[in-house]
């Protein structure tokens, strides 16, 4: 009877363990569902409520999140960088015409400073340096041409004299090639040109527009390089109030570096270019080639593009050793072309240009490839200074990251001189 007097109790105390073991099923639940949207789980959930759904971002692995918030940001470059290049393509003479100012502006503003410094003023330094620089510009492209015009007949005679060498040394040879294939072949170039007539005279109309945007690009190059030689100064602290205060001191720090970066890279590709082409003419110009100046001119303009210009202008050389002189003398200016590239290479490009304008040479391929594309032999020229001065930002930016907004901004440096604004002397206007 004691058992079944007390059976209320029990079963009193069997629904409490019920109920207990029921709250802990249901608040493992509750982690469950509140573990997908981050939370805690609720203390409670009321009798009836709506179960909670999962964030479907929850169920997608962290990487592909990273990897697509990344993708996004990535198409946003991609797409800035497209409309950017868009742009530069529909001004492509302006700026080239500017970007070479630039790079005349780097190799002549040193010689303005110091002209200034001995006590002339700055109109008259600017006038005196840009007046002798275009007319020495003016007398090596008259000089070219006059060597070019003066040379023009014996070339031709002894293109002439090559051809018939060549088509009897073709003759004679062991290629078994007769005199009748060889004139089938100079008969079907002859018929393939005069059938092009059209598409030549359509080629000849292209390039005298080419070289109306050239004359234009010369035009324009020449008055921002008088601007800039005379003004610089006031054109970079105005640059320097577009960019806005809490990047300021950093473009104001990177860009007398860059500015030292790019006078160096000029002035050493031109020693560099100006001993290539005096020693690969004078080379030439002893073997017995024609037209061994105008090579040498060619060859000084070429080396303005690296590692492709070399290239180019040496073959050039070569060819016109092979075809005027045999194979002997054609050999020979190789072998001149090899020898004073090989020194160039190893010897002034590191010893001249230094570290400050170390770029890796696939780097420089690149470059110049990507220039070349964009804008041609203009762009495969400018390509290597821009990647220079690229690399000089980026590594002043990164070992000098931006100061907080609250601290004060240094004075702005012009990238024309060494000295800061308000400093004793002004050298840049």
């Amino acid at each position: 009877m004691p058992n079944v007097r007390g059976w209320p109790g029990r079963l009193k105390k069997r629904a409490a363990v019920l109920a207990e073991r029921r709250a802990l099923l249901q608040a493992e639940r509750d982690a469950e569902d509140a573990g997908g949207w981050g939370e805690s789980a609720p203390a409670a959930v009321p009798r009836g409520a709506r179960p909670r759904l999962r964030d479907p971002a929850a169920a997608v692995p962290w990487a592909v999140r990273v990897a697509a918030e990344a993708g996004w940001r990535f198409l946003v470059l991609a797409a800035t960088l497209w409309v950017l290049m868009r742009v530069i393509g529909a001004v492509r003479l302006v700026v080239l015409a500017f970007v070479v100012a630039l790079l005349v502006t780097a190799l002549l503003e040193p010689t303005v400073g110091r002209l200034q410094r001995n006590g002339l003023s700055r109109g008259g330094s600017t006038a005196l340096t840009a007046t002798c620089g275009f007319v020495l510009l003016g007398l090596v492209g008259w000089f070219i041409v006059w060597q070019v015009l003066d040379n023009l007949g014996n070339l031709s005679e002894r293109v002439q004299e090559g051809i018939e060498e060549l088509k009897q040394w073709l003759v004679d040879s062991p290629l078994h090639v007769t005199e009748k294939q060889i004139n089938d072949i100079a008969d079907a170039l002859s018929d393939t040109i005069g059938t092009s007539t059209s598409e030549i005279t359509s080629t000849g109309l292209r390039g005298v527009t080419v070289l109306v945007e050239v004359i234009t690009g010369l035009l324009l190059a020449m008055f921002a390089t008088l601007f800039l030689l005379y003004d610089g100064r006031r054109i970079w602290l105005w640059t320097l109030r577009l960019v806005p205060a809490n990047a300021r001191p950093g473009v104001a720090g990177a860009g007398p570096r860059a500015w030292r970066t790019l006078t160096a890279y000029v002035r050493g590709t031109m020693i560099v270019a100006l001993i290539d082409a005096v020693f690969i003419g004078v080379g030439i110009y002893f073997l017995g080639v024609p037209l061994a100046v105008p090579i040498g001119v060619v060859i000084f303009l070429s080396s303005f593009v690296p590692l492709v210009g070399a290239v180019v202008s040496g073959a050039l050389a070569v060819v016109v050793a092979l075809v005027t002189e045999g194979v002997f003398t054609a050999l020979m200016a190789l072998m001149v072309v090899l020898v004073v590239q090989q020194i160039e290479g190893h010897v002034l490009q590191p010893f001249i240009l230094g570290r400050a304008v170390r770029v890796h040479p696939l780097a420089v391929v690149l470059a110049v490839a990507t220039g070349g594309t964009i804008a041609g032999v203009g762009g495969a020229v400018v390509a290597v200074p821009l990647v220079a001065v690229g690399n000089t930002v980026v590594g002043y930016l990164r070992a000098h990251p931006p100061a907080s907004t609250t601290e004060a901004a240094p004075p702005p440096v012009a990238p024309t001189g060494e000295r800061p604004a308000g400093g004793e002397e002004d050298t840049n206007g």
